[in-house]
């Protein structure tokens, strides 16, 4: 009872930050906590892939624009309001990954990491082949908002995506999931499809990544097929890796190393980003090699078996 009244208490404090936020930082802050948002949501999605089902991705990036191009088609061709278009992105991006995840089920390791890896290397270019529809090495423009509003539609998307990433989790195809990546055979043993569970997984994953797309598009105020090449999908990975394989709750300590450290970098020195930020990578790994979440374990367990004994 205890657990739960203090893991309320800290999902009321992290709703009271976000909420709160905006009233303490400029419409620049905002739209780059907007960005926190969207990584937020993509790195969730890889994370049921590959923390919970055991299945690596290098091609997440390619999702992301499925769905980010989707919105920008959508709006830029066709009038839509711009929030409508994130649900119809994240089902277009479901279907997607379903068609990739299918097949790469026969495929584990280091084979599938090269599948979804080929995968990172054709959309974008399959994006430029096509630029009667997608604008090819131009892109297209979308109309731009303001910090605040897309502060507001970025983190209202990321809250429902993370309930619905805990309802899955929580449930029996969350169970299956785990399943899975413990042992093909023993899944099968309980009466679980391998290749059925693992084509869901990649198409969930790849929804979360359409939906994170959509909002990087809307952020952005334009889509491009350079913004989602293999660096963004190794990202994405590298998100993942820093909250925590197997946690929802790392994951915004993943997104914020993310979208920030670029930044932080930048501003140390404008001549070294990447040498920063490689660094930063190397050391997060070494010192928090289970990420933030297998760190917050380790803090939280020493302090849940007091409060039991306490009781």
């Amino acid at each position: 009872m205890r657990q739960r009244l203090a893991l309320a208490a800290v999902l009321a404090a992290a709703v009271a930050v976000v909420v709160l936020l905006p009233l303490a930082i400029s419409d620049y802050r905002q739209l780059q906590a907007a960005g926190v948002a969207t990584f937020f949501v993509a790195i969730v999605g890889l994370n049921i892939l590959t923390g919970y089902t055991g299945q690596i991705s290098l091609g997440h990036g390619a999702f992301m624009a499925i769905g980010g191009y989707t919105t920008a088609i959508l709006t830029h061709d066709h009038g839509w309001n711009l929030f409508a278009t994130i649900p119809v992105a994240t089902v277009i991006a479901f279907v997607a990954g379903a068609l990739v995840g299918l097949p790469a089920t026969r495929l584990s390791g280091a084979y599938l990491a090269l599948a979804t890896f080929a995968v990172a290397l054709v959309v974008p270019a399959l994006v430029r082949k096509f630029d009667h529809f997608t604008g090819g090495n131009s892109g297209i423009l979308i109309p731009f908002h303001s910090g605040h509003w897309l502060y507001v539609v970025s983190w209202t998307t990321a809250a429902i995506f993370l309930v619905l990433a805990w309802l899955i989790l929580r449930g029996r195809l969350g169970r299956s999931f785990r399943a899975v990546r413990d042992s093909d055979v023993a899944a099968v043993s309980s009466g679980i499809n391998p290749t059925l569970t693992k084509t869901l997984a990649f198409a969930i994953s790849a929804a979360f990544a359409g939906a994170a797309g959509s909002l990087f598009v809307l952020s952005a105020a334009y889509a491009q097929p350079d913004e989602f090449g293999l660096l963004l999908s190794i990202r994405l990975l590298i998100g993942a890796a820093v909250g925590g394989l197997g946690s929802l709750w790392g994951v915004v300590v993943g997104a914020v190393f993310v979208q920030m450290l670029p930044v932080w970098a930048q501003g140390i020195s404008k001549q070294a980003p990447a040498v920063i930020q490689g660094l930063a990578v190397i050391l997060v790994m070494f010192l928090l090699p289970t990420g933030f979440a297998g760190l917050l374990r380790r803090v939280v367990a020493p302090l849940s078996n007091r409060i039991r004994n306490a009781s």
